[in-house]
């Protein structure tokens, strides 16, 4: 099986794309060829003369797989010049109907069409870890964001509870490129001693999948839906540090309806003696998602 993987040089896009990737290749022997998209204008017009210059030099694709506004007239220009199935992520810009198979997140309420497969938020490429340490986790922050109204002082002392409540447990706290500056000196002084900060520009290539790999509990700032999801994707016990004012209905949505199934428990929650739990059942989306290609692709290959 060949897989082409259309990049955007977009951190949270390509890691979709290379979760399920990888994900495809767990249940069938290939390989996967990572191509930078084109500029849109280049790749309309490759499109429409039906060549694609990129894939000249590779072997013809089985599946294409791309995520991003920018990748979608690339990746029709691909197929239509070198062959092989089109799997859009996220809700595409153009119609559905122009793409072999549409993965899009549940909060965006896709259609029941044949060619959709609904996800529980965003695929990633993080696997379940086999042995977490019980005294290790970790604190994933966010920051501003269009969906929630970000407060240094809210976030920092909930840190400073989770942290001062569980001596038994090292917490290592780390930001992300939204995490406001003035956050970390907002957090309460003195810091408690199992707490250790590692700035997101101090982590390297693979240190979030690492660091999951090893922790059992893990605590996330609500509007990083991502991060929650690859916590979650790891096997640990999640727990929700709240925010408020949400903006977006869908994107709460999504988050309510896992605490509602009891894949996360909210800060106020732990507080009042809930625990954090590791799911009782595996949460794999990618792997799922790639079960679900083969089988459509297969079937329809049959007919």
């Amino acid at each position: 099986m060949v897989i082409w993987r259309l990049t955007d040089g977009k951190p949270g896009h390509e890691k979709q794309t290379l979760g399920l990737a990888q994900a495809l290749l767990r249940h069938r022997p290939g390989e996967c060829l990572d191509i930078p998209t084109p500029a849109r204008s280049a790749a309309l017009l490759h499109w429409m003369q039906g060549r694609f210059p990129a894939g000249s030099d590779l072997p013809p694709p089985d599946i294409l797989l791309a995520a991003g506004h920018a990748t979608h007239i690339a990746l029709l220009a691909a197929r239509r010049a070198y062959g092989g199935k089109a799997v859009v992520l996220m809700k595409p810009s153009l119609p559905l109907s122009w793409f072999d198979l549409c993965v899009i997140p549940e909060h965006d309420n896709p259609p029941a069409r044949d060619n959709i497969i609904p996800v529980r938020g965003v695929l990633n490429a993080v696997q379940a870890s086999s042995t977490p340490a019980t005294d290790q986790g970790l604190i994933l922050i966010g920051g501003v964001s269009s969906h929630y109204r970000w407060d240094d002082a809210t976030v920092g002392a909930a840190i400073a509870a989770i942290a001062q409540t569980t001596p038994q447990i090292t917490w290592q706290l780390t930001t992300s490129r939204r995490t406001p500056s003035t956050f970390l000196a907002a957090l309460p002084q003195p810091l408690p001693n199992n707490l250790k900060l590692l700035p997101h520009n101090e982590t390297g290539p693979g240190w979030l999948e690492h660091t999951l790999d090893q922790a059992s509990q893990v605590w996330v700032t609500e509007d990083s839906v991502s991060m929650v999801y690859e916590a979650l994707t790891a096997g640990a016990g999640v727990g929700l540090i709240r925010l408020d004012d949400a903006r977006d209905s869908r994107v709460r949505s999504g988050v309510e309806k896992l605490v509602a199934e009891e894949w996360l428990t909210p800060f106020d929650a732990w507080q009042a003696g809930a625990t954090l739990p590791r799911p009782q059942q595996a949460f794999n989306e990618a792997n799922r998602v790639a079960s679900l290609i083969l089988t459509r692709f297969q079937d329809h290959a049959a007919d």
